[in-house]
């Protein structure tokens, strides 16, 4: 890959720093290391969340404590973002870490791991607390938060761990992951103000207890049944474990490989859509019918991201003939559609009676 050769390997000279520093570390730093390697590690995000509690409760003066509790919901936030999009960008890339790419050369401080180098997540991390604290720290703390990022980095590289391109790429998106919470979490307050008035609360649980029933019955189905596993429920149902690169029911599987991230943006567009539709005031078979496309629509697009394509178990068939197998969103998607046409005929149905009712009073 020719981009790879660029961004990433920079015409070798990744790989030559890392010898660098990792072959040039001296012994009586490996604990130095080791330590800015705990310390910069996703397992210290509740201390973090710890210590920002206690600060903003602490503060004597008002608007300090404000400031901090600020910081501490946005480090919540740019967390859960940094880590979700750090696991997809790992999985999908899957690039070797630096035992795999040298073997023996590699000097490894700790446990040695072969896959996922790309990005960085302890330098992911400690951007995200760079980022948290800056606003909050004078000019010596700040000088102190980017040495602090500077050895979490640097112990990566020197454990044996990534590549300095991780370490640039996870601090990039720690850094990235913190500008779109602090950028997002005002539109994510007005909506909530919003789902409050309109009681739109209750249908975004929805959304989100659908979602969270469809992870959790393809991890059953990938973690009990082997790929391409069937077992037969009743003559006309099977469970099975298929992957799916298309929409719901196998539409577009034969693609090229395009439909992946077609698919992606079309689900959050209209997952967006949808979360607006459901902020306002709908009648409640329309809300719900919002609501199940919602949840369905992000159960799906979270496989596309993580997986690459989409778990199907469930399997109707008559004989040999088999419909495509779908999922639980998929069932959650059909159910909302049909919802919201009963919800027109029943809008139609009232329009066409009051119109009748009008005429007969004209008469």
């Amino acid at each position: 890959m020719s981009w790879k050769l660029f961004l990433y390997d920079w015409g070798g000279l990744n790989i030559a720093l890392f010898q660098v520093i990792n072959t040039g570390t001296p012994a009586t730093l490996e604990p130095l290391a080791w330590f800015f390697s705990l310390v910069g590690s996703y397992w210290t995000a509740p201390l973090m969340l710890l210590g920002l509690w206690w600060w903003s409760k602490s503060a004597t003066n008002a608007a300090r404590g404000t400031a901090v509790r600020h910081r501490l919901i946005g480090f919540s936030a740019a967390f859960l973002l940094a880590l979700l999009v750090a696991t997809v960008l790992k999985l999908w890339f899957d690039f070797p870490r630096p035992p795999a790419v040298l073997g023996e050369l590699v000097r490894v401080i700790g446990d040695k791991e072969l896959h996922y180098s790309l990005p960085s997540g302890h330098a992911t991390y400690a951007a995200l607390v760079v980022g948290a604290l800056w606003p909050l720290m004078g000019r010596h703390g700040r000088v102190g938060l980017v040495l602090y990022a500077t050895l979490v980095g640097w112990s990566r590289i020197a454990a044996g761990m990534h590549f300095p391109a991780d370490v640039l790429a996870g601090w990039a998106l720690g850094w990235s992951c913190t500008a779109l919470a602090r950028w997002l979490l005002p539109l994510a307050a007005s909506v909530w103000q919003s789902a409050r008035r309109t009681s739109a609360w209750i249908w975004f649980t929805v959304a989100a207890t659908i979602v969270m029933t469809d992870q959790l019955t393809k991890f059953a189905i990938i973690r009990t049944f082997a790929y391409g596993e069937q077992v037969e429920i009743t003559p006309f149902f099977n469970l099975v474990h298929v992957l799916n690169p298309g929409a719901a029911f196998s539409f577009l599987a034969n693609a090229g490989g395009w439909q992946r991230y077609f698919f992606i943006t079309l689900g959050l567009v209209v997952s967006a859509w949808l979360g607006r539709m459901l902020c306002q005031q709908r009648p409640r078979l329309e809300a719900m019918g919002y609501s199940l496309i919602l949840g369905g629509a992000l159960g799906n697009v979270a496989d596309r991201m993580l997986r690459g394509q989409v778990v199907d178990f469930l399997d109707f068939h008559w004989r040999l003939a088999h419909w495509p197998a779908f999922n639980l969103a998929d069932v959650a998607i059909t159910s909302g559609a049909a919802l919201l046409i009963m919800q027109m005929q029943t809008r139609e149905k009232r329009m066409d009676t009051g119109s009748i009712a009008n005429y007969n009073h004209s008469q």
